[in-house]
């Protein structure tokens, strides 16, 4: 039995519901992450079964660069809010504008792959079970980092307008937890992808 003495004021203390945006998010997020381990389990399932070329080996590179700016977007993205609890306005403007420009920067790396995939390697979803898989997973996570970029971007519109304070930085931690997700959503793919899949 517990000999902690409870004081009268933890013994009165109501108890309150989590915040709605932050349930709302974490059931998405667990939405979400089952969708993607469908998605990665249909990969490693199908990986090697292609009956012709091109493998994954002969067509993949990893992606280093693009996949530092997005692991640092979260960084990033932290100091930007930890700016906005503090009213530091000029910060959280600049750390948020670092953040869409790395996500974007990643998008765009994706493009460039695809392009090259499609274009010189010949590879297409409708090439083999790699390319079918390949696509469907890489795609899948890059919708959600456009999502998260567009949201993000229209936070730092807002911000540039004047329309963000420091009673705003619980909506942006929420948000932070979507584009943390992705970002460890990523860790998972590039594994498989690129580590794994190679």
């Amino acid at each position: 039995m517990s000999t902690i003495p409870i004081t009268p004021d933890a013994a009165d203390e109501p108890w309150v519901l989590p915040d709605r945006g932050t349930v709302g998010m974490a059931c998405l997020i667990m939405a979400e992450s089952a969708i993607f381990v469908i998605f990665v389990v249909a990969y490693i399932f199908y990986m090697g079964q292609s009956l012709s070329g091109p493998t994954p080996r002969q067509v993949l590179e990893l992606p280093i660069f693009t996949t530092i700016c997005l692991l640092s977007s979260s960084f990033t993205l932290h100091w930007a809010v930890a700016a906005l609890r503090k009213s530091k306005m000029g910060a959280f403007t600049a750390w948020l504008a670092t953040t869409v420009a790395l996500g974007a920067i990643f998008i765009i790396g994706t493009g460039m792959e695809w392009y090259h995939l499609i274009y010189v390697d010949g590879l297409t979803i409708r090439t083999n079970l790699f390319g079918t898989t390949f696509y469907s997973l890489v795609g899948l996570h890059a919708t959600h980092v456009i999502v998260g970029l567009l949201m993000l971007l229209a936070a730092l519109i807002f911000a540039l307008t004047g329309h963000v304070t420091e009673k705003h930085a619980h909506r942006m931690d929420v948000l932070s937890l979507y584009w943390h997700f992705v970002d460890a959503v990523w860790v998972v793919v590039f594994t498989v992808v690129y580590v794994l899949g190679r």
